[in-house]
């Protein structure tokens, strides 16, 4: 299992790009769980488990070690989606009560994603010299893994509770990550975040339809109201 896991246990290559079976294999997953999520089915929720349990193990071996940690958040984010999904009203299996977060919410994981990536940059920056054994070398773009990392919990987060606003969290991680993996030279991955981010604005564009559908005099409720 170990040597399967590995980045060195290729696949197959395609356009002279070396494919490794845990790269490809979580991709898929990945890709199925956000599909899922765009429809608000909850089996997004188990799928996404086995793509996290496959990238965790893949960032820590090319030493992204801010996307490998934010894994064992996104383990326990599934899993909390989970719950809470499961309790939620749904028609034919995709829950409908997806909403806005009111603007003093919204204003708040906003100026908490900022201070935290802040935060979370000056200890990936110096992780190999706090914790030599567990990381022998120094990480590759801390800051901006640091942002992107903090902005995917946020977004995770927000996705668990059903907030359309949560898609445009993803929409940024996205940009980013299509530049930052083209240059670690995980090409497949690059590529991979070019088609998360038309995903998700097609997400976003999704549940925006489902919230106007389901509260069509939504945006005349009174802020408290939205959340």
């Amino acid at each position: 299992m170990q040597n399967f896991l590995s980045v060195d246990n290729l696949a197959f290559t395609i356009v002279g790009y070396p494919m490794s079976y845990i790269e490809f294999i979580g991709t898929v997953f990945y890709l199925w769980s956000v599909w899922l999520i765009s429809k608000r089915n909850i089996l997004t929720w188990p799928i996404g488990i086995i793509s996290v349990a496959l990238f965790m193990a893949l960032f820590y071996q090319i030493r992204l070690y801010s996307d490998a940690i934010e894994q064992i958040y996104y383990l326990g984010a599934s899993i909390y989606g989970w719950w809470v999904w499961n309790k939620s009203p749904k028609d034919n299996g995709r829950i409908t009560d997806v909403k806005y977060s009111n603007s003093k919410g919204l204003i708040l994981w906003v100026a908490v994603t900022l201070v935290f990536s802040a935060i979370t940059g000056v200890l990936m920056s110096r992780i190999h010299i706090l914790l030599p054994t567990i990381f022998p070398e120094a990480a590759s773009f801390p800051y901006l893994d640091a942002f992107t990392t903090i902005m995917s919990f946020s977004a995770m987060w927000l996705m668990a509770q059903k907030k359309i606003e949560s898609w445009a969290y993803w929409i940024i991680v996205d940009v980013i990550g299509i530049w930052l993996y083209f240059v670690k030279d995980i090409k497949f991955i690059s590529l991979l975040y070019i088609v998360l981010l038309i995903m998700a604005f097609n997400g976003l564009r999704m549940w925006k339809k489902t919230a106007k559908q389901m509260t069509p005099n939504f945006h005349n409720l009174p802020p408290k109201e939205r959340s």
